[in-house]
């Protein structure tokens, strides 16, 4: 396994493997890996001859007040996983390497931003597209493996490659969830015993949901003032959103005549947690 840690470096393994005619499956994390990045991984491998993972907490994706000085990192234990998977290279950039001095240039969606999380985090999804476009220029993949959990940056990433002309297969690998039902994620860490209780509300609304959907209930704004109330006596839950909408706009939706997505948000304590499931009626 090959380590990387300037942009040239990794370009020139690149174009090395390109010129043999091998295909390469980038899987961008910003590290702290659980088994839902070690399932991207396993995803890539499957996609492709070589398979390089990126490990780079970008600064540019958080806003003001938001946890990138407390962001969980273990790097040791991250190569070491990667390493088990026999990843062939992991590109492992400074925040100097990736925004060099006077940086100015970003990418940025005009619609489906202005969605779900984006109300509450307005500059991330700009932070999202632009790294991610960096990483596919450096990288040059064929194909590129994400997370279905962050199911808005999906359909970013997925628009962005469609509008910037990328040559990239984007592929949406399945949520990993813990025993308990609590969706795999860096900021599990943050939570207390009695917290990660709370944030099984989380994944008990989707059950939730479902239910409702296959006992014939089709009005969405019904279906949110039930979960609303559901969470709402969780003990420190906060709804950041709860909605059922377009999976591909991310718009919302009056009434549940297809296959909808069902997305939420909720703060426990000061940890954001987000889930979602593609429903169909």
């Amino acid at each position: 396994m090959e380590i990387f840690k300037k942009t040239s470096e990794m370009q020139s393994w690149s174009r090395n493997e390109k010129k043999q005619e091998k295909t390469i499956c980038l899987v961008p994390t910003m590290g702290y890996l659980h088994k839902g990045h070690l399932s991207l991984i396993e995803q890539g491998k499957k996609e492709s001859d070589k398979t390089v993972l990126s490990i780079f907490v970008n600064p540019t994706q958080f806003g003001e007040n938001e946890d990138l000085d407390a962001y969980p990192a273990d790097l040791k234990k991250d190569l070491s996983h990667a390493e088990e998977l026999n990843v062939d290279a992991v590109f492992l950039p400074s925040k100097d390497e990736m925004y060099k001095k006077n940086f100015q240039t970003y990418v940025e969606l005009t619609n489906l931003p202005n969605h779900l999380c984006g109300f509450s985090r307005p500059v991330h999804f700009k932070g999202v597209a632009t790294i991610v476009a960096k990483l596919f220029n450096i990288v040059a993949p064929d194909t590129a493996v994400f997370g279905q959990k962050d199911f808005q940056q999906l359909q970013v990433i997925r628009q962005m490659t469609a509008d910037m002309n990328f040559n990239i297969k984007i592929i949406g690998a399945p949520i990993i969830r813990e025993n308990d039902g609590l969706a795999m994620s860096s900021r599990n860490s943050y939570l207390s015993n009695e917290q990660r209780k709370s944030g099984l509300c989380l994944s008990k609304s989707i059950k939730k949901v479902k239910e409702m959907i296959r006992n014939g209930e089709t009005d969405a704004e019904t279906i949110r003032k039930k979960i609303n109330k559901f969470i709402g006596g969780v003990k420190g839950a906060k709804i950041d959103y709860a909605v059922i909408c377009d999976p591909e706009t991310l718009a919302n939706v009056k009434k549940i005549e297809k296959e909808t997505l069902f997305a939420l948000a909720v703060k426990i304590g000061e940890t954001r947690l987000i889930d979602n499931e593609l429903i169909t009626p």
